[in-house]
């Protein structure tokens, strides 16, 4: 079973809110499936730098500040930018523990700002293929163990290309 939480507008989501939610769907699946029936991965990654120009508002700070003259701010943190549409979370595991799948990333929806959905895939895992189309091709030999993915092996090419799975 394969769930995925899907952001359903655009915007910015900070690293602090990715790791909020990271915990808390953790927590929740390792409690209810078990910390080895299940892999979660985050599919965004905070690499915009958020900068504030700092502005003081006590007597005498007329003098220090400078208005927006030079604004370049100073880094406070980073945040990921996310597009409608866009996976911010992944879930894999056994069909059986398909509702604390579920469960766990509607928990974690309430960690981000706006709207997001929690989507069911047809995909077999993390893999590109639908669950029928691999194990027809499992069954045919032609994909390779890849780490967490497959690789599809073609029927042509070189004579003595490496077959993983017999």
């Amino acid at each position: 079973f394969v769930a995925h939480l899907v952001s359903d507008e655009k915007e910015q989501l900070s690293s602090e809110a990715l790791e909020a939610a990271r915990i808390s769907a953790n927590r929740y699946l390792s409690k209810f499936c078990g910390k080895d029936n299940f892999h979660m991965r985050i599919r965004c990654h905070p690499f915009q730098v958020l900068r504030i120009n700092k502005m003081l508002s006590c007597a005498g700070a007329d003098r220090l500040q400078t208005g927006m003259r030079h604004a370049y701010g100073k880094p406070t943190g980073v945040a990921a930018r996310v597009a409608i549409g866009q996976p911010i979370i992944s879930v894999r595991s056994k069909d059986s523990f398909g509702p604390s799948v579920v469960e766990a990333l509607r928990r974690a929806k309430f960690k981000f700002p706006g709207r997001q959905k929690v989507l069911g895939s047809k995909k077999w895992g993390f893999t590109k293929y639908e669950r029928d189309v691999y194990a027809k091709l499992r069954q045919e030999g032609v994909l390779a163990l890849d780490g967490n993915h497959e690789k599809y092996i073609p029927n042509h090419g070189k004579l003595r290309a490496p077959r993983v799975y017999k």
